[in-house]
């Protein structure tokens, strides 16, 4: 099963997995989250996403999902991802940034496929959740 890391600015990534824990029932085995508050030294920072990576590392790869491009919980994620067979993790990383609670939901339910498979079907849940909602929406919805 491939393992799932939460990344993102103080409180985002407990509460994401805190809707997985009240949406499933139970807190999803290989889940971990990071947040990452403001002003944190960024080596201390990595050090707790690689512990988090350790922690749901099988073998079978590992999928960080990030708040924001560009900003330091993502930026961390990126160098653990760099680093490869250095790492010591023994397993491919991918990072995605843009999360969203559909492209979690679609994460944690098919987390039993491959690593390349997994981050293809979290990114169109992530794309996929993202619609206008009320009356214009139904409109344009209809004239198409």
């Amino acid at each position: 099963m491939v393992g799932i890391v939460i990344v993102a600015h103080t409180p985002v990534a407990s509460a994401m997995l805190g809707f997985a824990e009240h949406t499933f029932g139970v807190l999803p085995e290989g889940v971990r989250a990071v947040d990452i508050p403001p002003y944190e030294d960024t080596k201390v920072s990595f050090d707790r996403v690689v512990k988090a990576a350790y922690g749901v590392n099988t073998g079978q790869g590992i999928l960080i999902l990030t708040d924001v491009m560009g900003a330091t919980p993502a930026n961390v994620a990126s160098k653990l991802e760099a680093l490869g067979p250095l790492s010591g993790l023994n397993t491919p990383i991918i990072v995605l940034a843009g999360l969203n609670l559909p492209m979690l939901m679609r994460c944690i339910s098919h987390r039993s496929e491959g690593l390349e498979d997994l981050a293809h079907k979290a990114l169109q849940g992530g794309q996929n959740g993202i619609l206008r909602l009320g009356s214009k929406a139904i409109q344009e919805t209809t004239e198409k």
